[in-house]
C-alpha cells in the first residue's frame, strides 16, 4: 500500500458519492480518493416520480466537478467496462485503466425490459427522466380523453426481477389524485398487478395493509401473485392464464447489474456477492460493492447510503485502526416516504435477507416498535425536506448520512414516525 492509500470509487450515484464524501469526512487528507462516473452530474432519481405530473427537472441534477474538487476528490469521466480485482483496478470503455489500494464498485443497476416479451414494444417504462417525461405526455392524453368522456384502462405492471417497485406505487397513487383534481377520474379504470405475494412485499404486512386500503378507497383494482407471461398490443397475458386489457401500460422492468464483473462472484443478475456487514466482495477484502451493484435484494437510495457508510467506516479502520474503533456494520433499516400527492406514507422497516429466492427479504423478526408505518399529509412535508436536504449536502461535498445535520433530520423523522405511526393489527 502506498504511503497515502488510494481509494478508487466507481460510480457517481448515491452509494459512490456517499462513500467518497464519507471517506473524506472520516480520514481528511490521510487518504487519496478518486471517483469515476459516466457523466458529470448526479441525478436525484427518487424525485423523478414528479416529472409525469409537471414537476421541474432542473433541481434533480447536481454537477459533480465542483463538490468533488472542493473535497479534493479526483474525478474521471468515463464508463466502467470491467474490473481487475487482483490489481484492484477498473477498465473504462475507452481503454483507460485505473488502480487503487481499495476498490469500491458502486456502479448501480440497470433495467432489462427485454426479459418480458413485448414489454419494450408496448409499455411505458419508468427509470430515466426521459421515460418519465414521455409517461407524462401519455398522462396528458389520458386526461384529455377522460374529460371528453372516453373510457380508458390503465394497467400497472411489476414483473419478476424488479428489486424496488415503490416508485411505481407512487405513480399509480399520484395518478389517481391528479385525475380526481381534474374531475377526470371516473372514466379511467386503474389496475395494478405485481408478481409478489403482497404489496411492497419486502416491507412487510403493515405497508401491504396501507396499500390495500388505499387501493380500495381509490377504486384501484389490485392483484398480487400476478406473474406476467407476455405483453401484446393491448393486453397482458399472465402465467395463470388471465388476460388483462389496457389502453396504457406502465411497467417497472426487471433489474440487472449495470456493469458485468465476470472476474468477481455474482448472482444470476450480475449483482456482486458481498459480506453482509461490510459490503466487501466475497473473497476480495479490498473490493467493496455498496448500493445497487451489490447483492442486497432491495435496491433503494436509503439502503445505499447505509451500505456506503459501512464501507467508508470499514476502509477507515483498515487505514487508521485507532481512529474510529470498531466500524458499524451495515444494518438494513429502510426509511422511505411514498407520496400520493394528497398525502404520503412513511415506512421505517428493519429488514433481513432470507436467502429464499421467493421471499428474499422480510421484516426482521426482532424489529419490534422499530417497524413503523404511518400515513398523513404531513409526510409530504417530510419527503420535501429530504428532497431539499440531500442536494444541499451533496453540493457541499458532504455525505447524506453523517454529521449533525443528519442527526437533526433523523431526530425529526423519528419523532414524526412515533407520532404518526399507525397501530399494528
Amino acid at each position: 500500500m502506498a504511503a497515502k492509500p488510494h481509494v478508487l470509487v466507481a460510480g457517481g450515484g448515491f452509494a459512490g458519492l456517499e462513500t467518497a464524501f464519507g471517506l473524506r469526512l472520516l480520514l481528511g487528507d490521510r487518504v487519496r480518493i478518486s471517483l469515476v462516473a459516466d457523466r458529470e452530474e448526479f441525478l436525484f432519481k427518487p424525485n423523478t416520480i414528479y416529472l409525469p405530473f409537471g414537476g421541474a427537472g432542473d433541481r434533480l441534477h447536481i454537477p459533480l466537478p465542483g463538490p468533488l474538487f472542493r473535497r479534493h476528490i479526483a474525478f474521471h469521466q468515463g464508463t466502467v467496462a470491467g474490473a481487475d480485482p487482483d490489481a484492484l483496478g477498473i477498465e473504462l470503455t475507452d481503454g483507460t485503466r485505473l488502480r487503487g489500494d481499495f476498490l469500491v464498485l458502486a456502479t448501480g443497476a440497470a433495467m432489462l425490459p427485454q426479459e418480458v416479451p413485448g414489454l419494450v414494444e408496448h409499455a411505458e417504462t419508468v427509470w430515466t427522466p426521459g421515460q418519465m417525461r414521455a409517461l407524462g405526455r401519455k398522462f396528458q392524453d389520458l386526461r384529455e380523453d377522460a374529460l371528453a368522456g372516453r373510457h380508458r384502462q390503465v394497467l400497472f405492471l411489476v414483473p419478476p426481477g424488479n428489486k424496488c417497485a415503490g416508485p411505481l406505487y407512487e405513480i399509480a397513487l399520484m395518478l389517481d389524485t391528479w385525475l380526481r383534481r381534474a374531475n377526470a377520474r371516473s372514466p379511467v379504470h386503474l389496475t395494478w398487478t405485481t408478481y409478489e405475494s403482497g404489496y411492497v412485499q419486502a416491507f412487510g404486512p403493515q405497508l401491504h395493509r396501507v396499500v390495500e386500503q388505499e387501493f380500495a378507497a381509490r377504486d384501484i383494482d389490485g392483484h398480487t401473485s400476478a406473474v406476467v407471461e407476455k405483453v401484446g398490443d393491448d393486453e397482458v397475458r399472465y402465467t395463470d392464464g388471465r388476460i388483462r386489457p389496457f389502453d396504457l401500460l406502465v411497467a417497472f422492468p426487471p433489474y440487472v447489474s449495470a456493469v458485468d464483473f465476470p472476474a468477481l462472484p455474482h448472482d444470476d443478475r450480475g449483482f456482486l456477492h458481498t459480506h453482509p456487514g461490510t459490503r466487501q466482495v466475497t473473497g476480495h477484502p479490498q473490493v467493496y460493492a455498496p448500493g445497487d451493484a451489490g447483492d442486497f435484494p432491495v435496491k433503494q437510495a436509503f439502503l445505499a447510503f447505509l451500505q456506503a457508510h459501512a464501507v467508508a467506516e470499514h476502509i477507515c479502520t483498515v487505514i487508521e485502526p485507532e481512529l474510529l474503533g470498531r466500524p458499524r456494520p451495515f444494518e438494513p433499516i429502510s426509511m422511505c416516504v411514498m407520496d400520493m400527492l394528497d398525502k404520503a406514507t412513511f415506512a421505517q422497516v428493519p429488514l433481513e435477507a432470507t436467502g429464499d429466492p421467493a421471499v428474499p427479504v422480510r421484516v426482521a423478526p426482532d424489529a419490534g416498535d422499530r417497524y413503523r408505518v404511518g400515513t398523513s399529509p404531513a409526510w409530504r412535508l417530510g419527503k420535501k425536506a429530504l428532497g431539499l436536504y440531500l442536494p444541499v449536502r451533496f453540493r457541499a461535498g458532504r455525505p447524506f448520512h453523517s454529521g449533525r445535520p443528519w442527526q437533526a433530520m433523523e431526530l425529526a423523522l423519528n419523532g414524526m414516525a412515533r407520532t404518526l405511526a399507525d397501530s399494528p393489527e
